[in-house]
């Protein structure tokens, strides 16, 4: 089975055409080989897939015929991702939100002021000693 198709049918993209474009971009190595879109894939085979920022580590299972249920997945796709690369994501994540929530647009013209105000204060009258 191709890899595009492969990886569509066992719901890691939602459409194939998703899946092609992540093998033309590289996102996609199959026992540590960068592949193609028709590059075939057998039971035993490992998949490394980059998506969101995080690199799934996947190992072929079994082959489907079609598009599966989300509850058949397991059957044909064995999941090894270590769970560091999804922490990595939740930190930029909340990093992300501490920074400035979503939604709140881009800065006004008085929160750039107070910024700069805050970048020209005199350091001398901080006592840093503490």
């Amino acid at each position: 089975m191709r890899i595009d198709k492969y990886l569509w049918a066992v719901r890691y993209f939602k459409t194939r055409n998703q899946a092609a474009e992540a093998c033309k971009k590289h996102h996609v190595r199959v026992n540590g080989t960068t592949a193609k879109p028709a590059k075939e894939v057998f039971p035993g085979d490992k998949i490394t897939l980059r998506k969101n920022q995080v690199e799934y580590q996947l190992e072929v299972l079994n082959l489907p015929s079609n598009r599966i249920g989300a509850k058949l997945v397991p059957l044909y796709v064995k999941d090894t991702t270590p769970p560091e690369a999804f922490r990595h994501v939740e930190l930029a994540r909340r990093a992300q939100l501490y920074y400035r929530q979503k939604g709140t647009g881009r800065p006004t013209k008085k929160d750039r002021r107070s910024l700069e105000n805050f970048l020209e204060e005199d350091w001398d009258d901080w006592d840093l000693d503490d």
